[in-house]
């Protein structure tokens, strides 16, 4: 990776965690479908993966107070399910399908809500979500605005909404470092990956983005927070597809 690269993907690193910072996702598409755009797929999710760890980590310990931790442990158990299944099929998708799997992710921001009965809450949901979110984000990379969808009918504010998916966004890239990392180490591609200065760069940017985004959170109102972070994520679908399409 060139010096000139990693740099657009520093700048990229601070930009987007100031947005994951505000809205508890968004930031982790934008850097995906920047990822994509410049490095092979499986480089681009274990550097996506390695970023937004340190990132929802941060974040998680930023407002450790408000997680939940009997949804997280709910949605870990329906996690292993999905890890387990995906490592026995140990299927990984080509460039094209990947940026599919993205503006897919994104467009669920518009599905109504009428349409929907999804509460994280409620008996059985957050295994559910654990188990597809966890498929979605190893294979796509983000989870997007589905992970949105089993928290939008809850009753937590939008501190413990941020808080909460952080600590499974955590455990979830953890999963797709591995995974991908795995296939990068038995093609012999380890190479790929850029340098231990890159990633020693990235940890403070992207703690100093999720900080500065914090603070913007805390100033903004329910209504700014969800209308905002729609705008954000139709804008990356229309990109993914376009990418798709080979227009771009």
């Amino acid at each position: 990776m060139s010096p000139v690269t990693a740099l657009v993907l520093l700048i990229t690193i601070l930009i987007t965690s100031f947005i994951s910072g505000v809205f508890g996702m968004a930031g982790g598409l934008i850097l995906m479908a920047v990822l994509t755009a410049i490095v092979p797929v499986a480089t681009a999710m274990v550097v996506h993966g390695a970023v937004q760890m340190v990132s929802n980590g941060y974040r998680a310990i930023l407002w450790r107070k408000y997680i939940d931790w009997a949804i997280f442990r709910r949605y870990a158990l329906g996690s292993v399910a999905a890890i387990l299944l995906l490592f026995a099929i140990s299927w990984r998708p080509e460039a094209t399908a990947v940026y599919l799997l993205l503006a897919a992710a994104a467009f669920t921001v518009w599905i109504p809500k009428a349409w929907i009965d999804i509460d994280v809450q409620r008996r059985g949901q957050a295994e559910v979500a654990g188990f597809l979110l966890q498929a979605m984000n190893t294979l796509a990379g983000v989870t997007g605005p589905l992970l949105d969808i089993f928290f939008a009918r809850t009753v937590m504010d939008r501190r413990a909404v941020v808080a909460t998916k952080a600590i499974t966004q955590v455990f979830a890239h953890l999963v797709k470092v591995a995974f991908w990392g795995s296939a990068l180490w038995a093609a012999e591609t380890m190479s790929s990956l850029p340098p231990l200065w890159f990633f020693v760069a990235a940890v403070p940017l992207s703690m100093l983005g999720t900080t500065l985004g914090g603070k913007l959170l805390e100033r903004m109102t329910d209504i700014d927070f969800r209308r905002w972070m729609r705008l954000l994520v139709t804008a990356v679908g229309l990109f993914m597809l376009a990418r798709a399409a080979g227009w771009l």
